[in-house]
C-alpha cells in the first residue's frame, strides 16, 4: 500500500490489526490452493483457510501496531541479496485438524533448511517489534514445530471434526494439478483484520496486501 494512503488511515497499537509475513508461491499453486478452498466453501461451507491469499507462513498474528512500516524497513533489510531457493510439494497431507500442501521438506525426505533459516530470519528481524496478545495467539517461528505448509482446510474442522475424514476424501478426490515443485523467491507481508480476534474471526477477517519482497 503506498505511504499516502497510510497516511489517510494512521496505524497505531489500538487498531485492530494483525500482520503475516508469508512465502507466496507460484501463480500455478496459488491457483490450486485457491481452486480446493473454494470448492471447500461451496461444498462444506468451510472458510478458514481460504479467508487468507495462498501462503506458506513465516510468521503470522503479528500486532505490530504503530511500528509497521518499522517492521518493512527490517525485513527490506534482511531479504536485501538473499538468494530463493526450490520448495518441494509433497502433495496433501494431514496436519492437526486440517489438511495441507506439505511443502516443508526436499524430494529425498529431508527438511529444507532453506525454508527454515528463512522463517527463523523473519521471525528473528521482527521480535524487536513484537507485542504480546493473545487473540488470536501469534504465530511465530517454532523450531520444534515449524512445517512450511499451505493450508486447505483449517479452523473450521475444530468445529466439525465429524467432517475431518469426510473432507480429507474430498479433497484428495478433488485430484488438482499443482506443480510438484516451485522457486520460493516471493515473500509478501499482510494486514488482516477482524473485529472479533477472540471468536471465529476466520468468518469476520479482512486482508489487505501492503508489500512483496522478491529474493535474488
Amino acid at each position: 500500500m503506498p505511504h499516502a494512503d497510510r497516511a489517510k488511515r494512521p496505524i497505531d497499537s489500538s487498531d485492530p490489526y494483525r500482520y503475516g509475513v508469508y512465502l507466496r508461491p507460484d501463480p500455478r499453486t496459488c491457483r490450486a490452493v485457491t481452486v480446493v478452498t473454494d470448492q471447500l466453501r461451496a461444498q462444506y461451507g468451510l472458510v478458514s483457510a481460504g479467508a487468507f491469499p495462498p501462503h506458506a507462513t513465516l510468521v503470522g498474528s503479528q500486532p505490530f501496531g504503530r511500528d509497521a512500516e518499522a517492521v518493512e524497513t527490517a525485513i527490506t533489510e534482511l531479504l536485501r541479496d538473499r538468494p530463493a531457493f526450490d520448495v518441494h510439494n509433497a502433495g496433501v497431507r494431514e496436519q492437526g485438524i486440517g489438511y495441507v500442501y506439505d511443502v516443508a521438506d526436499r524430494p529425498d525426505g529431508s527438511l529444507n533448511e532453506d525454508f527454515v533459516r528463512l522463517a527463523r530470519d523473519v521471525d528473528a528481524a521482527v521480535a524487536p517489534f513484537r507485542r504480546s496478545m493473545h487473540s488470536p495467539q501469534a504465530n511465530d517461528y517454532d523450531p520444534e514445530h515449524w512445517r512450511g505448509h499451505l493450508s486447505l482446510a483449517s479452523h473450521d474442522l475444530y468445529g466439525r471434526p465429524d467432517l475431518h475424514d469426510e473432507v480429507g476424501a474430498f479433497v484428495r478426490g478433488l485430484d488438482v494439478e499443482v506443480p510438484s515443485v516451485f522457486r520460493g523467491d516471493t515473500v509478501a507481508l499482510y494486514r488482516t483484520a477482524s473485529p472479533d480476534w477472540s471468536g471465529r474471526w476466520w468468518h469476520t477477517m479482512t486482508w489487505e496486501h501492503v508489500r512483496t519482497w522478491t529474493l535474488a
